[in-house]
């Protein structure tokens, strides 16, 4: 990256196909979203990677751990991988934390990409929106939960099981859980498995989101872009009201996925490949 940082980019799928981008939200890890991107290995040139401090990258620190910054990467990674394996049609997937840090370099840095699609970003209107405090009460409830959780765990099990426990997570699909507790874990010389993303760099990007001024219109970003947001009747869910808002005032091609969270991709992956693969079937991108 920029700074030095380091992140581990890997090729999967169709080499003769168009390519998909795809990474992951904070605290998380893409790998973790196996039941999302394997069934498109056919179909698509699949590039997967973990943005930094997460996943199969290295710790590098609170320096460079923040939106600015993971904006910037995602251009870099983008150009990386087109240097790598040659310039094709590309299309970010990028869900929440990532879909946000994309929204940042399109509307700041420049297009970069054929085709966008944005899974259930964090979008925080401005203070005075109907759904601001509904925002800020979520992500403040979230710096809270991951400033204070624990960061060891005697096995990827012990994780995966507290996974299938938590009402946030209880939805995903089974082996969601076991994916996502083996991607995000280290193991430590003593065995124990720690986590990869430090409990307060994850807690840093969630009290971010309330200070980053980003409510763009869709026609802001220089090319086509599909926000998949979770259902807002069916839990309730605050992304889910604030995407809602979003797609309504700023103009962007929009669908929900009914009976999902936040975590949509792992609780419906075939409902949300398919609300992908509608758009980009419609843009002759397959």
């Amino acid at each position: 990256m920029s700074d030095g940082a380091e992140i581990a980019v890997r090729r999967h799928g169709n080499s003769s196909k168009p390519r998909l981008i795809i990474s992951h939200g904070n605290g998380f890890a893409i790998d973790g979203y196996r039941v999302f991107w394997e069934p498109l290995l056919d179909k698509y040139d699949v590039v997967l990677f973990d943005m930094r401090n997460h996943g199969q990258n290295a710790p590098t620190g609170a320096d460079g751990h923040n939106y600015k910054q993971m904006a910037a990467d995602l251009g870099t990674v983008r150009d990386a991988v087109a240097k790598q394996w040659g310039e094709k049609t590309t299309v970010g997937v990028f869900h929440s934390m990532t879909a946000r840090a994309a929204m940042k370099q399109a509307v700041e840095n420049g297009w970069i990409w054929d085709a966008l699609v944005l899974f259930d970003p964090p979008s925080v209107p401005p203070r005075g929106h109907p759904v601001y405090e509904l925002m800020r009460g979520f992500e403040l409830r979230l710096v809270e939960f991951s400033a204070n959780r624990p960061d060891t765990f005697a096995s990827v099990d012990a994780l995966a099981d507290a996974y299938r426990e938590a009402r946030a997570s209880s939805s995903w699909v089974p082996q969601a859980a076991d994916d996502m507790a083996q991607s995000v874990l280290r193991q430590l010389p003593d065995g124990t498995m720690k986590l990869v993303c430090q409990p307060e760099l994850e807690a840093a990007i969630y009290l971010a989101a309330l200070t980053l001024d980003l409510w763009p219109a869709a026609s802001a970003f220089g090319g086509p872009v599909k926000l998949i947001g979770a259902d807002p009747e069916a839990k309730k869910s605050p992304t889910a009201r604030a995407n809602q808002a979003l797609a309504q005032e700023q103009g962007y091609l929009y669908e929900a996925v009914s009976g999902t969270g936040h975590l949509l991709q792992i609780e419906k992956p075939e409902e949300s490949r398919a609300a992908m693969l509608s758009f980009l079937t419609d843009l002759g991108i397959f």
